[in-house]
């Protein structure tokens, strides 16, 4: 008798714990507290502008909960190495721009690797880098900025967001085509840049789209060209540089999300799912579209792809202009 009841005892606490097993090794539900989305560079960026409006879009549905964190430097690497030093749980994450693959190129000793160390979620926006003066200049065209440079060698200079940014890059590449001398101001984030532009303590500026935008529009910058090969759909009366006499000249600028490297797949393609749904909305598009910016979702494999092909393309622009991360 006594064997029976423990034996019915055993029985129990056996199924009990059979039970109890699945609960106890399930995983939580994702995401289950707010994801933090790095920002590399400074508020007002072009970087921080996307973030913040493609993170208050997930968290619109209750879901997403992604708080913008801004943490600038060198260039973009500080906030990158925090990132890859994450725990891949799909609650950190970085917006990057095309200064991520710049970078590989720039600083010979990166404390991260710029394709192992992160999982690639999305590219998320295109973004014409666009010539801007003050709207006061003398400057109207390429043609006059070219001109004059070419009359009076260093005597003009071009702001840029920083060292080897893609605001510098294009400069650098505009310098080479067009055989002129003009020079590179670095500051430590394109809202200080483009506030000296518009104050007339800096020429020019090849800044983003989506920074540089509304002040042409409130009539305090003059928007001379972008750069990209073809006009902008959203700014379709805006010369290219190309078209205003350096033909073959392009530039792009892209951004897009990053994961630490080691994120489980169904969370790297949840995030994926929610970025595009984000992107798809119209309020969305029309709020891109007046920064100048274009929604360019991709899959995780396909923005893999485009970050190494990236990275090869502009290699040689960054050693031809000769500037080293740090500088």
């Amino acid at each position: 008798m006594i064997r029976s009841i423990q034996g019915t005892v055993l029985a129990l606490a056996s199924s009990l714990l059979l039970a109890a097993a699945p609960a106890a090794n399930a995983q939580p539900q994702y995401p289950s507290k707010p994801i933090r989305l790095v920002v590399p560079f400074s508020a007002g960026s072009a970087t921080d502008i996307l973030a913040r409006i493609i993170g208050s879009k997930m968290g619109e549905g209750g879901t997403y909960q992604v708080i913008v964190d801004n943490r600038p430097g060198a260039g973009g690497t500080l906030g990158a190495t925090g990132v890859a030093k994450a725990a891949p749980d799909g609650y950190t994450l970085i917006l990057v721009s095309v200064g991520h693959a710049i970078n590989a190129t720039l600083y010979p000793k990166l404390s991260y690797d710029t394709v192992k160390d992160f999982a690639p979620v999305s590219l998320v926006a295109t973004v014409p880098n666009v010539l801007v003066v003050n709207a006061a200049s003398k400057y109207k065209s390429v043609r006059d900025v070219v001109a004059a440079a070419k009359a009076t060698p260093g005597a003009l200079n071009f702001d840029s967001a920083g060292s080897g940014s893609s605001t510098h890059l294009s400069g650098e590449l505009f310098k080479m085509q067009a055989g002129i001398d003009i020079v590179h101001i670095p500051y430590k984030g394109t809202g200080e840049a483009l506030t000296d532009v518009m104050a007339g303590r800096g020429d020019m500026m090849f800044a983003p789209t989506v920074s540089a935008m509304p002040f042409v529009r409130q009539g305090k910058l003059r928007a001379l060209a972008v750069t990209t090969a073809k006009r902008a759909s959203t700014l379709p009366d805006i010369p290219t540089v190309a078209e205003s006499g350096l033909p073959g000249y392009a530039f792009d600028s892209w951004f897009g999300v990053l994961a630490p490297a080691g994120t489980p797949k169904p969370i790297v393609d949840a995030l994926n799912a929610e970025i595009g749904k984000a992107l798809a909305a119209p309020d969305v598009r029309e709020r891109l579209a007046a920064q100048g910016a274009e929604p360019k979702r991709s899959s995780p494999q396909e923005f893999a792809a485009y970050i190494q092909a990236e990275i090869g393309k502009l290699a040689p622009v960054v050693r031809q202009s000769g500037v080293k991360g740090g500088q």
